[in-house]
């Protein structure tokens, strides 16, 4: 998921109950300002919600709004907490550490 808008629009959504839908969780923030995407993550192992997913807004200050109003109120019975998304940075190099001159226990 990717949203084309602002940096700070997208929210990060946790502690969802499993029966909450797309819908519902539009629903549930779209008094907030005007939302552009929502993706719930599902757990293929399991068949069903994993319990977290992402709320696109047309800009920050609707997402904030949302942030600030909804972090913490149940939905479906369940408190949820939200965030701003963090970026996921594809193809970034990985460092990796070697460690010498360190002896294997028992040697």
């Amino acid at each position: 998921m990717s949203c084309s808008s602002p940096s700070n629009s997208k929210l990060f959504v946790g502690g969802m109950s499993w029966s909450v839908d797309e819908k519902s969780l539009k629903d549930a923030f779209s008094s907030f300002g005007e939302v552009t995407e929502v993706k719930i993550l599902n757990d293929k192992a399991i068949g069903r919600s994993s319990g977290f997913g992402f709320v696109c807004f047309t800009n920050q200050p609707e997402a904030t709004s949302a942030k600030d109003a909804i972090d913490g109120k149940a939905l479906l019975g369940q408190p949820l907490r939200i965030s701003y998304a963090l970026e996921k940075v594809r193809d970034a190099p990985v460092v990796v550490h070697r460690l010498s001159n360190i002896n294997p226990i028992g040697r």
